[in-house]
């Protein structure tokens, strides 16, 4: 088992800058199922991360309100059913008021063949998906899938040590990746290597962020699918996560530093826009 500090070099293997022979199948096609009528901005935070990160298109699939609000600001976006590299669900959504008929699309994403990140009202479902599944639960939730999973909640003052370890066993009990949110982020994936990623700031603990990073998460790992990643899947899913929660948190410096050398409050959106200069700036460093 490998713990792994994640950095600059690590992520630029998770992603490729474009060439003339790429269309927008070849770059990833992200699906995202998030977003409500009460939370109609996670669509939107999600659907603009993913275009941002550089994904080749992003399928939005929601109710009327959200989708109103992505086509509004994102008229690119596609808003009927098609290929799609990896999926986003849940994000903007509560189980406790689901309908039987949006369970039923979310657990045909779940039993399907395309990799699936899968966040809030949708975690309730990860312990029975068959297809490649990553969670990115908060401490509360990560405590809940736990239980489902049979194992004990993590201690609210657990160390780094005790944190890693739980990543890693949820991970190897849900046979999928798990991101830990904190301010050190844990990736595990199932066969018990964690990477570590330290590239954020305090100033991304707000609204909506972890929304962008759902977005971040479905297009480096649509562009993997579509890139035909070999190897273990578990592994180069983990890889991508941990590349994606990169982007994030590098962003969220990017975005909180223009307000002045010692940063300053930034919203969600600021993120989602900071990443295109995130995303270039590191692929042209790997030419110099």
């Amino acid at each position: 088992m490998v713990v792994t500090e994640w950095n600059a070099a690590c992520t630029r293997r998770s992603l490729r800058e474009p060439t003339a022979a790429d269309d927008k199948y070849s770059r990833g096609v992200v699906g995202m199922r998030t977003g409500s009528e009460a939370y109609p901005g996670a669509a939107l935070l999600g659907v603009e991360a993913a275009w941002r990160t550089g994904t080749g298109m992003v399928r939005y699939i929601g109710p009327p309100r959200p989708t109103a609000f992505v086509l509004s600001r994102r008229p690119e976006t596609v808003t009927s059913s098609g290929r799609v590299q990896a999926w986003v669900i849940g994000s903007g959504t509560d189980a406790a008021s689901r309908s039987a008929l949006e369970t039923s699309a979310l657990v045909r994403i779940l039993s399907g063949t395309v990799p699936v990140v899968v966040d809030a009202g949708a975690l309730d479902l990860a312990a029975d998906a068959t297809a490649p599944v990553i969670v990115t639960p908060h401490a509360r939730e990560f405590d809940r899938l736990r239980a489902v999973l049979g194992l004990p909640a993590l201690r609210p003052d657990a160390d780094d040590a005790e944190r890693t370890d739980a990543a890693r066993d949820t991970a190897t009990a849900l046979g999928g990746v798990v991101l830990l949110k904190g301010s050190a982020t844990l990736v595990a994936d199932p066969g018990g290597d964690v990477r570590i990623v330290r590239a954020g700031t305090p100033w991304l603990a707000t609204a909506g962020t972890g929304d962008v990073l759902g977005g971040v998460l479905g297009a480096v790992i649509a562009g993997g699918v579509a890139r035909d990643e070999s190897g273990d899947p578990g592994r180069w899913l983990a890889d991508a996560v941990a590349s994606a929660s990169w982007l994030h948190g590098r962003a969220g410096n990017a975005a909180a530093e223009r307000l002045g050398g010692s940063g300053g409050p930034i919203t969600a959106l600021d993120v989602a826009e900071a990443l295109p200069g995130v995303v270039g700036a590191l692929l042209a460093s790997a030419s110099d």
